[in-house]
């Protein structure tokens, strides 16, 4: 039963993609308003639902940061909204093409950008997930399939009822966007088979589930594992950014991917920064992780290993580390961090740009908060996912990593001899 419903599910979004890929800009933005005014106009049906999605959470005991990523009001509505209006004033990529060159032979070798067909999301306590993923591959040009878990499954339908609305005043199926019925196991595996229908899967969620959707698709797979953030100050910093910096990272939303998890000081200001930064820290309630040379500055710092950092958080708590130099710095971030995104704070320029050099990470950045690695911070409008693998985007991904470019060949009846 499963298996011939995956395959349905998967060939009517197949099928439905064909109607979307060709439309044009103009077309799809005006449908996209349609979509953003649904949403507003839906917002208390979609709270109402949401109030029994969190009840239900809090039930089963889901984790403060789980119940965070669950939970709708009207601020969140709204920005589903605008996120959609904001992906409305970005170019649409799809047609674009540049030369490559012209042959001796006289033709002409060109590339265009065109949408990868059918994505299938995975995401569990996400409900914004729905608007953000529809709206995006909608304006991209593909259809996308929305597996979201049992913890939001009811939002998630009350925000596709009004993304159905918008589509159907538009004369397009409603297959464009599908959320899949239920959270049931065996229906996402089977999903995962169906590489004749679908072209790319984006899992979002927790560890657990990326891997086992990895390990399970016959699809191509986007990867992000986890998010361990790191703060790098460094001895040239100016240590009032650096507070900032720390507790804007930490504290201002604490279950999401891009916050930080690691603070890394260079012996050379842990003297000054360490206690400012306690102090603050303190003030937050934030509890400290340790290692031996930086537990002396917190009150009550729980001492940890050198071989116990890389913790993914989503909480109150961060690890903390004082290292002799730039280099033992990024031996740090190398060896514990996931890839996500990692901060310098220094004024010292070429600082900064060894930094943004030699970190292997999909988002580095130099004086300013984690928190802007974010698709709509970044100006990509709402993301669909951040890659930490390298193929075939890495970190955010907005409307051109859901498409792709192929080749155009012009001639003039040129033959190859």
């Amino acid at each position: 039963m499963s298996q011939q419903l995956a395959q349905e599910i998967s060939q009517r979004a197949a099928k439905a993609a064909r109607a979307v890929a060709t439309l044009s800009e103009k077309d799809k933005n005006s449908v996209l308003q349609k979509m953003a005014d649904a949403i507003r106009s839906h917002k208390d049906n979609i709270l109402e639902v949401n109030k029994k999605d969190m009840a239900a959470g809090k039930e089963k005991g889901l984790s403060e940061s789980m119940m965070d990523r669950l939970q709708l009001n009207d601020e969140r509505v709204e920005g589903m909204a605008t996120a959609i209006e904001e992906i409305i004033q970005l170019t649409d990529p799809v047609g674009d093409r540049y030369l490559l060159e012209e042959r001796p032979n006289g033709i002409k070798i060109e590339k265009m950008r065109i949408p990868l067909g059918v994505i299938a999301m995975i995401y569990e306590a996400r409900p914004n997930v729905t608007a953000d993923a529809g709206a995006l591959c909608f304006k991209s040009g593909n259809a996308v399939i929305l597996r979201c878990g049992r913890e939001a499954i009811e939002s998630s339908k009350a925000i596709a009822a009004a993304l159905h609305e918008a589509l159907e005043q538009s004369g397009l199926p409603k297959d464009v966007i599908t959320v899949v019925p239920t959270p049931d196991r065996e229906l996402m595996t089977e999903l995962l088979q169906q590489k004749d229908y679908i072209d790319l899967v984006i899992p979002r969620g927790g560890e657990g589930l990326i891997h086992y959707v990895s390990d399970t698709s016959k699809i191509p797979v986007i990867q992000h594992y986890k998010g361990v953030c790191h703060l790098y100050v460094d001895k040239d910093a100016d240590l009032d950014k650096a507070l900032a910096i720390l507790l804007n990272g930490k504290t201002q939303r604490t279950g999401v991917c891009n916050a930080l998890e690691g603070l890394l000081v260079h012996q050379d200001v842990a003297d000054k920064f360490l206690p400012i930064a306690a102090k603050a820290l303190a003030e937050k309630d934030v509890t400290i992780h340790s290692d031996k040379r930086s537990v002396k500055y917190f009150d009550g710092a729980d001492e940890i290993g050198d071989d116990e950092f890389g913790e993914e958080y989503l909480a109150l708590e961060i690890a903390v580390r004082t290292v002799d130099n730039f280099e033992g710095a990024v031996e740090h971030i190398q060896q514990f961090g996931s890839g996500h995104t990692e901060v310098i704070v220094s004024e010292n320029q070429e600082t900064a740009e060894r930094f943004i050099r030699e970190v292997d990470s999909a988002v580095t950045m130099a004086n300013t908060s984690s928190r802007f690695s974010d698709g709509g911070q970044l100006g990509l409008g709402a993301e669909i996912g951040i890659s930490t693998s390298k193929l075939h985007a890495y970190g955010p991904m907005g409307l051109q990593a859901l498409t792709t470019e192929k080749f155009v060949v012009t001639g003039d009846g040129q033959i190859r001899e």
